[in-house]
């Protein structure tokens, strides 16, 4: 196995210098937070900032991603970039104890860093089915000793799914649209937290033919021929919201189309599945509910 660079491990009464294994570093340092009180943690991840505040863990929260600065609260916590491309220098600077991240936190090189460096990184699986979001929040409490906190915050997340209401009436197929302007869009297929999503709130992907995500095209739309067209609210503002969403190629043609029925939801409420999962089940739904069927 290669070694790691020097780590120094300070705990009361022991100052120690050693030269350790990837493996022995991840061990000693998830110890190490796990017992101290005065842990620097810095988030990235949308669902994870989330996730800590709500067990109370945020007064310890150093440092957060772009994706979450509007997780903390309104607390003002400095931001080390996009959480795909996290700064070393600009982790390290907040002499963090630990990174808590999501599955897609990287780059890995930045990672490998931070590790050599001493921070204790821990990168958290993907969450989109209610059993791995549950399992998320139980894992970032083992993380941070809160694991009472988590079991009360998952006694909540599930109370507010068993509560949520699917679509009611016909299953409608909701095409749901990834948008960050009129020239990049792409649309969800299966194996995705938007499919995973629709799923929960009982509504039909209009797309099932492919996995992941795929370029929006005149062609598909008049193919998939949704009910509903579903974007975030980023999303949708910034292909020019209702009326620049109908003039998308294609949009005139197919049900959502020609109904207008275009919804939208809040980004990170919409796809995180962090501990609003139940909120945002409940809030799609009744989106999707509301949303026009025919022509006025």
């Amino acid at each position: 196995m290669n070694q790691s660079s020097v780590f120094s491990l300070t705990s009361p009464g022991v100052s120690r210098r050693r030269l350790l294994s990837f493996g022995a570093l991840a061990l000693l340092g998830c110890r190490r937070v796990a017992a101290s009180s005065a842990e620097r943690i810095v988030s990235a991840g949308a669902a994870v900032t989330e996730t800590l505040f709500a067990l109370g863990a945020g007064s310890r929260v150093v440092g957060v991603d772009s994706s979450s600065a509007q997780r903390s609260e309104g607390a003002r916590i400095t931001e080390v970039g996009y959480v795909r491309q996290l700064s070393a220098e600009g982790v390290l600077s907040l002499s963090p104890t630990l990174l808590l991240a999501s599955h897609e936190a990287g780059p890995p090189a930045t990672l490998a860093r931070l590790r050599e460096s001493g921070v204790t990184v821990v990168v958290l699986p993907e969450a989109r089915t209610r059993p791995s979001a549950i399992e998320r929040v139980r894992l970032i409490g083992a993380a941070t000793a809160r694991v009472p906190e988590a079991t009360q915050l998952i006694a909540r997340m599930n109370r507010a799914l068993d509560a949520a209401h699917p679509v009611r009436g016909a299953r409608r197929r909701v095409l749901f649209v990834y948008a960050r302007g009129a020239g990049t869009l792409n649309v969800a297929g299966t194996q995705t937290a938007a499919d995973a999503m629709l799923s929960l709130a009982g509504a039909a992907n209009a797309v099932t033919d492919y996995e992941g995500y795929r370029p929006l095209t005149a062609e598909a739309l008049v193919r998939a021929q949704p009910d509903v067209l579903l974007f975030t609210e980023r999303g949708l503002q910034s292909v020019g919201g209702v009326e620049g969403a109908a003039r998308l190629p294609g949009v005139a043609l197919c049900n959502a189309g020609r109904t207008r029925a275009v919804i939208a939801m809040d980004d990170a409420l919409l796809l995180s599945f962090g501990p609003r999962i139940g909120e945002a089940v409940d809030g799609l739904a009744r989106l999707i509910e509301r949303s026009p069927t025919s022509v006025t």
